[in-house]
């Protein structure tokens, strides 16, 4: 019955149509552009179906902490997602300015051996690459760039921490830790990261996720923006940062392999990202940013601050380059729990109607997290889903 839902917004939606499938209008066929494919996806139009594993769900903590276990985690998690319907692993392997697999620039994480910077003799990242092209499984490599600390997570940071050896680049802020995306050297450090995950690891996309500028940061960098003299508010001299770090790190992906795409998944209020300095209308718009954009669209059809249907129209409206690809956020932790004033409590279908109404408009979804795929609650909820997915289309 959600799907009667969407009609008051088809006009504005049906704007989406157009801008996130490709068609060239002579010769009246869908193309699909080489720079926007992934390495080894079998068929080019299948939709997205993602599902985010996050540092949480990788975390060998209460564990033998050893490289069997390990393989035995990812192998469960695999046949999950794929038993589920899903085609895309998206695997968080930099959470906090650290790395779940051996790095030039960053420490290894305590995610796996329980102290940052200790390595837990595997390298995570490898075992999943290698894993997920037996099973013929696309993966997306999940990093945060900016953040090193947060909610005090990692308890301690190691000696070969980048902020740890250079104050300079990073500033704290009721706790937490953020690398500064003002300073070249922050950029530098984010692109070389990227890249030598592109260069080492066998890979469809990197993503980064909606942590920029962290909100409500004040003036933290008042002296720096006056001193770089320039014309713009401090407002877009925030933006014009982060738009750079990401255009930069898009080009470097693309000069060592235009197969492998670039993404981000920001907040599903697109007025938020404001707040995050995270020029969303900027990369959507203009080429050579990003490849696809996959706002966290966490909210129920029915939820009295801002509905499904009320951010897909938001994000329907804004303009898109011709090669961008728009996936949509679903909320599986949110299923069959008081969340949004309780409207998740009101049906068992709510995220499959969300995902026939993405599926619609858009080109996929991304589930988060796995964790919603294997918990007891919101369990129908999440059948419902799987069911859609893995039933045979007529």
């Amino acid at each position: 019955m959600y799907i009667k839902k969407v009609l008051p917004i088809l006009l504005s939606v049906i704007i989406l149509v157009f801008s996130v499938v490709v068609v060239s209008n002579s010769t009246q066929t869908k193309t699909v552009q080489a720079n926007t494919s992934t390495i080894d996806q079998t068929n080019e139009d299948e939709p997205m179906r993602g599902v985010w594993v996050s540092y949480i769900t990788l975390d060998m903590e209460n564990t033998d902490k050893s490289k069997e276990t390990f393989e035995s985690k990812i192998d469960d998690i695999i046949e999950n997602i794929k038993s589920s319907g899903f085609n895309t692993m998206i695997a968080q392997v930099r959470p906090f300015c650290d790395a779940l697999y051996k790095s030039s620039y960053f420490p290894y994480s305590h995610i796996l051996s329980g102290t940052q910077g200790e390595s837990a003799g595997y390298d995570a990242l490898k075992i999943m690459s290698e894993k997920c092209r037996e099973n013929k499984l696309s993966l997306h490599i999940w990093i945060n760039p900016y953040r090193v600390r947060i909610n005090e997570s990692p308890r301690s940071l190691s000696d070969d921490n980048p902020y740890v050896t250079d104050k300079s680049i990073g500033f704290e802020i009721n706790g937490n830790i953020y690398l500064n995306p003002a300073s070249k050297k922050v950029q530098k450090l984010i692109v070389d990261g990227v890249t030598e995950i592109v260069k080492n690891y066998d890979i469809d996309g990197i993503q980064f996720d909606d942590y920029f500028y962290p909100e409500n940061c004040g003036d933290f960098d008042e002296e720096e923006y006056h001193n770089s003299n320039t014309e713009l508010s401090l407002s877009e001299w925030r933006k014009d940062n982060v738009s750079s770090m990401i255009k930069k790190c898009y080009n470097s992906i693309k000069e060592i392999n235009k197969n492998v795409v670039f993404g981000i998944s920001p907040q599903g209020n697109i007025n938020n990202n404001e707040g995050l300095y995270a020029d969303v209308y900027k990369w959507c718009e203009e080429d050579g940013y990003i490849d696809y954009i996959c706002p966290q669209i966490y909210f129920s059809l029915d939820n009295p601050a801002l509905t499904f249907e009320e951010s897909l129209k938001m994000w329907a409206q804004i303009n898109k380059h011709k090669n961008l690809k728009v996936y949509v956020g679903l909320a599986g932790y949110k299923a069959q729990s008081d969340a949004d004033s309780g409207t998740w409590l009101d049906n068992t279908d709510i995220l499959e109607s969300e995902t026939k109404i993405a599926d619609k408009y858009t080109d996929g979804i991304m589930l988060y997290s796995y964790e919603s795929l294997i918990s007891s609650q919101g369990e129908e909820e999440i059948q419902n889903v799987v069911r859609y997915l893995t039933t045979p289309t007529q």
